[in-house]
């Protein structure tokens, strides 16, 4: 075993790999960017040492030969897939903990990966096989494989890139965006084209293969449940095998893993079709430790990262095929830093409570003053748990998530619980595109409940309430001769319209109406973990957090931004934006403006397209009219909310 291995990546599975090193004895050593010196990983390191990028090869392999690390793990993302890594590892004397180069080669271009493993025997999904194909060559090779069709880079995963098209009309836009996607994520724009497998799962098989010959599966996981194709939820074993399915699946993962002598921990990836479980093929080969391997480790027993470093420091595999059991269910939640309500798209911001759930297994990096920007993927932590059963697993990852405080950073925590309590999910009736179909359910529970507009402003009022005084003219509570006169609040939550929010008396015994609703008996108390909320006859405990004017406020997995804008004199105000004004959904960089000042332009059209962390979103006008301003160009960082464009009506 190695005595020092250097982890080249950050958050969570930096800090996951850590635990393993820890455990075995192993030193460990970090690499971090000036962005991060502060983070977890860093600290959490025995050594740590600065580079430019998490990307920079000769920074990383320099400064895991200065700290006198014999082997470097990548983790995943970043060079994880990268053979020029790999070989540079080789040429340095260490020892690279994965595959050898010529198999992330053999793999990691798609259209190659496909023609090797068909050789092998193992089913692939009709498409075109070439690279190198123009934009029309691509539009003519999806008319021969018969649409709908999926797009997708050669180079890279994770979703990156890749489009469906069901309409012709439609193929020329997502050629395009998928090249400039694909560009910009893996720096290769090549494109293929698949057939798309309607009512399709995403099942992959784990496999391990050491450098002796030998290579077993450790059985599947089930990630049908995604959003924009990169998955949220994921399982093992799939509700969906029998043995003997599992069986053919991971005799075919083998085949394919050995066929290009693969060495260390791999996932092969399947599309499965709900309707025909006996029928599968083979999507693509990830040569690397997979996000969701917890679940594989909770329902074998194994940790994959001891054995990536046994195999990798020359050990034989310590198990055969016969010698692997699955017990139980494991379930994972990803939890990202996303706003569900607005198509997914990321959300940043800096950590300002945080409580991860006991009752649960959690691959974190964050800490309370972590800052959550847009240069890395957005997702954030991992929740994980095991059951005797697929049902007691579900109930104990609702519970967790139920558990989980994040304040500061909008995330989808409140998201994946609604997403576990619907009947597809229970059932296991699972799709890639059950998501997206269910989206409007699953997004029915988000709007802000009143008791959490009641708890701001009476919040509000607690704050300004100077003690014990005496003095009834000091307290901002209405007081007059008679009776108590309302006090308005305007607040306004996340992505949403403001409130008005009147309060009569004082914070703790209070009358609370919002809007146009009755008013309601409340009181509120400090408490050590956050704030008591008594509505209505019922007590409620919230996490709270305070950033200058909002208050975020957490409760069973769900969080609320709030923020106090000019307080009311009179009657409810409203603070709705222009109707032709074009604001940044998310922070980012402006990859294409499609018009210009003075042209005419129908609602709807596509009028500047905004990519961050590498995801794109195409801003439309939102009424016909004329662009009458328009500030940015391509190449251009904006911010949350900036002004993208003017539209006057026509």
């Amino acid at each position: 075993m190695f005595d020092s291995v250097l982890v080249a990546n950050r958050g969570e599975i930096a800090v996951r790999v850590f635990r393993t090193l820890r455990r075995l004895g192993v030193r460990s050593v970090a690499v971090y960017t000036a962005a991060d010196a502060g983070a977890r990983h860093v600290r959490e390191a025995d050594e740590a040492l600065r580079v430019p990028s998490y990307l920079d090869i000769e920074a990383v392999v320099g400064a895991a030969l200065a700290s006198g690390a014999r082997a470097v793990h990548p983790g995943y993302g970043f060079l994880a897939e990268n053979t020029g890594f790999a070989r540079a590892c080789d040429e340095a004397g260490l020892v690279f903990v994965g595959p050898p180069a010529e198999a992330i080669d053999a793999m990691g271009d798609k259209i190659r990966a496909k023609a090797t493993v068909a050789a092998a025997g193992v089913p692939v999904v009709p498409g075109s096989s070439l690279g190198g194909l123009s934009d029309t060559e691509l539009a003519e090779a999806a008319s021969k494989v018969g649409l709908p069709v999926l797009i997708k880079p050669s180079a890279g995963g994770g979703g990156k890139g890749m489009r469906l098209v069901r309409d012709a009309a439609d193929l020329p836009e997502a050629i395009a965006s998928a090249r400039r996607e694909a560009r910009g994520s893996f720096g290769d724009d090549t494109l293929l084209v698949e057939r798309f497998v309607e009512n399709p799962r995403h099942i992959e098989i784990q496999v391990f293969a050491d450098a002796h010959g030998d290579a077993v599966h450790l059985g599947e996981r089930e990630c049908s449940l995604q959003r924009r194709h990169q998955k949220i939820i994921e399982e093992a074993p799939s509700p969906l095998l029998d043995a003997a399915a599992r069986d053919r699946m991971g005799a075919a993962a083998v085949a394919a893993a050995q066929s290009v002598g693969y060495v260390g921990a791999g996932t092969v990836e399947y599309i499965v079709s709900a309707d025909r479980p006996d029928e599968f093929f083979f999507m693509e080969m990830n040569t690397r430790l997979q996000v969701e391997h917890p679940v594989t480790e909770l329902v074998t027993g194994l940790d994959l990262v001891e054995l990536q470093l046994r195999v990798a420091a020359g050990h034989p595999l310590p198990l055969a095929q016969a010698d692997v059991r699955l017990d139980g269910h494991a379930i994972e939640a990803r939890v990202y830093a996303e706003d569900p309500s607005r198509g997914f798209l990321p959300t940043g911001g800096r950590v300002l409570a945080l409580a991860e759930p006991d009752a649960a297994r959690v691959d974190s990096g964050l800490d309370p003053g972590t800052e959550i920007g847009g240069s890395y993927d957005p997702m954030l932590a991992k929740v994980v748990v095991h059951g005797a059963d697929r049902a007691e697993a579900l109930r104990r990852l609702d519970r967790a998530l139920a558990s989980y405080t994040l304040l500061g950073v909008q995330a989808n925590v409140g998201f994946l619980r609604a997403l576990l309590s619907h009947p597809s999910v229970v059932s296991g009736d699972l799709d890639t595109g059950l998501v997206e179909r269910a989206l409007d359910d699953l997004l029915a529970g988000a709007a802000v409940p009143p008791e959490a507009f009641a708890a701001a402003a009476l919040e509000r009022m607690l704050a300004l309430e100077p003690g014990d005084s005496g003095d009834p003219w000091a307290v901002p509570d209405g007081w007059r001769p008679g009776a108590h006169a309302w006090t308005p609040w305007i607040i306004t939550p996340s992505g949403g319209d403001p409130v008005e929010v009147r309060v009569q008396g004082r914070a703790a015994s209070a009358r609370v109406r919002i809007g146009d609703d009755p008013p309601v008996d409340a009181a509120l108390t400090a408490t050590p973990s956050g704030l008591a909320l008594s509505y209505g006859g019922r007590t409620i405990p919230f996490a709270a957090a305070r950033d200058g004017h909002t208050l975020w406020l957490g409760r069973e997995g769900h969080a609320w931004a709030l923020t106090e804008h000019v307080r009311a004199e009179g009657g409810a105000t409203s603070a709705a934006a222009g109707d032709g004004v074009l604001r940044s959904p998310m922070p980012g960089t402006v990859l294409a403006v499609k018009a210009a000042e003075g042209d005419h332009v129908d609602a709807g059209q596509p009028l500047v397209v905004v990519e961050a962390m590498k995801m794109e979103h195409t801003v439309t006008a939102p009424l016909a009219g004329v662009v009458a301003s328009l500030p940015v160009r391509a190449g251009a960082q904006v911010a949350l909310d900036a002004v993208l464009a003017v539209i006057e009506e026509a």
